[in-house]
């Protein structure tokens, strides 16, 4: 009889990607979370037990218990868990144990990219027709779900650095798109102790295992790894050349080993995207993948949910969401705002954590170069302890930019009578403000 497995907190982008990963395979799976989602809608569908609400009365008999880093010990179920000697499995060890089901394991990596990367990687093979497993951070355009099993050769996921636990994994081909401080909460040393990190996670690889890593970025430059193959925009195994930013695309030829190997289109903004697609073409093409079956696919990737995603537009009022909460990553995505000519552009920024708003609070202040007009959000603290003297309404007085207090909801209503036709408005970060958007229409549905 196959194992039981109950999710604390089982709506997640991640975990429920998990859940429904084992239903496919036909485990038995129950979970509960603090309100209902799209997500648990489809757990349910496929036979999920989900209960609203954490309560010791939740767990079943003889279960694995599955959390992330997020719950904490004083949780009601995971104190029962305690009690009864049940086993608990973080998150990343069942992704572990999901990845050495005898696929061809290809893992994403890094401070930045690893949603869009492995994303990708399963879109070009799903319409490829090559029938990919896989496990990613958000929605894939088009399919419409975060995780898959299939009888495919391959698996692809996203590996995550926050908590350390990357160290689990052992894919055989995978790729380091770049290495930056951050996760400091976790990272006392910051950059120093992420590349301890990775060395070890490399270390404990297979030796024929294809490591690819980002050499333009100088935080991957300084992992301690020997055997590597290397891709970016200059010097490197895979190299993107002859780039071409237009409106509505991004072109450009890819070497390898300083011979012409394939041209590549796609629909993303941005330098970053050229690394992301780069990236997953060369992961495939070491893994065996024929590139000729995968290259018409990339055009036709629209990017991953959060990923500079267009929520809504009213009165020519064009609305985006990003995830983005770390300063590269807004600089990123303000970047791809440069092909809006002659429009104007209002960045919505929600920081992320306390402790990230505070140890790169300088970084920060470089990151909105490319907008109009800024506003600041309450701080997003997920279940941080506030840090006295970090806070939105100083960092927006340092920025000369506007602070509005309060729920999302409270901001839309604050920011709506002042759009104009022709704006394009960015919420920016990884909690609440993903509801801007929802919040700013329910405004424009409500006066018309």
């Amino acid at each position: 009889m196959k194992e039981k497995y109950h999710f604390i907190a089982i709506g997640g982008i991640g975990m429920s990607g998990l859940a429904k990963y084992l239903l496919e395979n036909g485990y038995e799976v129950s979970g509960s979370d603090i309100c209902d989602s799209k997500y648990i809608d489809k757990l349910r569908d496929l036979g999920a037990k989900v209960y609203i609400g954490h309560d010791e009365k939740n767990l079943p008999d003889n279960c694995i218990v599955v959390a992330s880093s997020a719950i904490k010990e004083n949780n009601p179920e995971m104190q029962k868990a305690r009690q009864l000697g049940l086993t608990v499995y973080h998150r990343s060890d069942v992704l572990a144990k999901l990845s050495e089901m005898g696929k061809f394991f290809i893992g994403y990596s890094g401070t930045h990219g690893k949603t869009t990367t492995s994303g990708l990687c399963a879109y070009v093979l799903e319409k490829a027709g090559l029938k990919p497993s896989y496990v990613v951070g958000g929605i894939l355009p088009d399919i419409g779900t975060n995780a898959h099993s299939q009888d495919g050769k391959f698996f692809c996921a996203e590996l995550d650095e926050s908590d350390g636990t990357i160290v689990k994994y052992t894919p055989n081909t995978v790729v380091v798109n770049n290495l930056e401080a951050d996760h400091l909460d976790f990272y006392k040393n910051g950059l120093d102790s992420i590349i301890e990190t990775f060395n070890k996670f490399l270390a404990n690889l297979n030796p024929n295992s294809n490591i690819l890593l980002n050499t333009d970025c100088s935080g991957v430059k300084k992992l301690d790894c020997k055997k590597f193959i290397s891709y970016g925009l200059k010097d490197a195994d895979y190299t993107a050349r002859n780039i071409v930013y237009a409106e509505d695309y991004t072109t450009y030829d890819v070497y390898y080993k300083g011979i012409f190997l394939t041209d590549i289109k796609i629909c993303l903004k941005g330098q970053h995207n050229v690394y992301n697609s780069l990236a997953v073409l060369a992961s495939l093409h070491v893994s065996g993948v024929d590139i000729d079956l995968i290259k018409p696919h990339f055009m036709t990737f629209t990017g991953m949910g959060r990923r500079f995603e267009k929520i809504c537009e009213f009165n020519k009022i064009s609305v985006y969401d990003d995830y983005a909460h770390h300063p590269t990553e807004i600089k990123a995505t303000l970047s791809c705002a440069e092909s809006f000519k002659d429009r104007n552009i209002i960045a919505v920024f929600q920081p992320h954590r306390y402790t990230r708003f505070a140890n790169l609070w300088e970084d920060f202040k470089k990151s909105f170069g490319n907008v109009n007009r800024l506003i600041v959000t309450d701080v997003y603290a997920a279940s941080e302890k506030p840090i006295e003297n970090i806070n939105s309404e100083r960092f927006a007085r340092e920025m000369s930019a506007e602070y509005i207090p309060g729920s999302i909801k409270e901001v839309a209503q604050k920011l709506y009578p002042t759009l104009k036709p022709g704006d394009i408005v960015i919420g920016l970060g990884a909690g609440t403000i993903t509801n801007l958007g929802k919040e700013l229409l329910s405004k424009e549905c409500s006066v018309a």
